[in-house]
């Protein structure tokens, strides 16, 4: 058996695509019964995200069967998967399951949030019942490998998107941000990114100012915030300690005079602006004041661009530790193949020593000299278990296997002086 890890993700497929493969968690138990069974493999996994659906197996199949399976479970058509689909095999896919678990493959190099997601994928298919011993393995060396490249490169900790790193930004004027008000201008997507941002730094309270008070409203609601209307703006400016617009506005929003009357309100407390807009929603005057931090998309985009090549460090970084992950499976699984052949040979020579045993203790309920037995156990017991041996070396000598001899030497830990030693005596 095989490990296989067959998939698709955002690099190979489109959104259109993706989303028609993606498993419910309801349907997740009967999906994994089905990889498992359908096609012929022994254990399955799989991990499906708004990135990627990927299957792991333990198994000798074709990429064909796994894909009939996926068309046949699906909403998509064989055609459509051909070409964006990948199956990895052996080292690769568990060098590529170390990747995803490790944020090295995904949308934002270095998110966190995958290796939750692979550790559930895992606790799903253990409670389905369709992982065993292999696949059991192959995700302890990933979780293990994923937190040593959390711990020992830093691959998450700079913020490479422009909601996370504005608010990252307001968090180095404002330590706690669970006293301040922001106030968000605009409702888009980048908007809703940052107020989930600051809800988790726990912010004490957002108002979401829009051009239309129904989509302020959804905003503000998810975060129990409030909203406004873009021409209350002035009216309510003076409370915000953090400003962060992105509107379509073609035209500034908020002027230097505007800013200046909150700030006498204020009592000229600093006030943390961020203006993500293009074209700017903020005068670049209002940079001038003495009281207020104001930024821009730009400004932002160097420190983006600079926490990028901090991650990408760190990725090089880690590709080293995932090499070092894969030997080390690889040297572990090799180590099984012997436990066959060790078990066999332990119980072959505990068998000689009972044996050995046995007529020892004969020996001595007939009155026998307890020397002379234990002399005789030892020495039985010795020449019985290396006669096996001995005699295959002979044979290799004979024959001019030196390999063989070589590969004695280390298994007895014979050493040269060993052998010196042995010829003196």
């Amino acid at each position: 058996m095989t490990l296989l890890a067959f998939g698709i993700n955002h690099t190979t497929a489109p959104l259109a695509i993706r989303e028609r493969v993606a498993f419910a968690p309801d349907a997740m138990n009967a999906a994994l019964q089905g990889a498992r069974g359908q096609t012929g493999a022994s254990e399955a996994a799989i991990l499906s995200t708004c990135n990627r659906t990927e299957i792991y197996l333990e198994s000798e199949q074709q990429a064909e069967q796994v894909l009939s399976w996926l068309v046949a479970h699906s909403d998509v058509s064989e055609a459509e998967l051909v070409d964006c689909h990948y199956l990895l095999r052996g080292d690769d896919a568990l060098r590529h399951m170390m990747k995803v678990a490790g944020g090295l493959d995904s949308l934002v190099l270095g998110e966190p949030q995958i290796l939750g997601q692979m550790k559930s994928a895992y606790a799903m298919a253990r409670e389905a019942g369709t992982v065993g011993a292999s696949l059991h393995a192959a995700f302890q060396q990933v979780f293990a490998v994923a937190k040593q490249v959390r711990s020992q490169t830093g691959i998450g900790e700079n913020p490479v998107s422009v909601a996370y790193t504005a608010v990252t930004l307001a968090q180095q004027i404002f330590s706690d941000l669970k006293q301040d008000t922001a106030l968000l201008v605009g409702a888009g997507e980048t908007i809703e990114l940052v107020a989930q941002h600051l809800s988790e730094q726990g912010i004490q309270h957002i108002v979401v100012a829009n051009r239309t008070l129904d989509r302020a409203q959804a905003l503000a609601g998810r975060h129990r915030g409030e909203a406004i209307l873009l021409s209350e703006i002035p009216e309510h400016l003076h409370r915000a300690d953090i400003v962060i617009s992105s509107t379509a506005s073609q035209l500034p929003l908020l002027g230097k005079g505007a800013v200046e009357s909150a700030l006498k309100v204020r009592k000229h407390k600093p006030m943390f602006m961020l203006d993500i807009a293009v074209p700017r929603d903020i005068e670049a005057e209002v940079g001038d004041l003495a009281d207020v931090y104001l930024y821009t998309v730009d400004d932002l985009q160097v420190v983006i661009d600079q926490n990028l090549k901090s991650r990408q460090e760190a990725a090089d970084r880690a590709l080293n530790i995932i090499e070092g992950g894969v030997e080390n499976f690889r040297r572990e699984q090799r180590a099984l193949d012997a436990v066959d052949t060790i078990r066999a040979y332990r119980a072959k020579a505990e068998q000689l020593r009972e044996q050995e045993l046995l007529k020892a203790l004969n020996q001595l309920q007939g009155g026998a000299e307890p020397e002379k037995v234990l002399n005789q156990l030892a020495r039985n017991l010795t020449n019985k278990l290396l006669h096996a041996p001995t005699t295959a070396l002979r044979e290799a000598s004979a024959k001019g296997e030196y390999d063989t001899l070589r590969l004695a030497h280390d298994l007895f830990a014979i050493t040269q002086d060993d052998i010196e030693r042995s010829e003196n005596e």
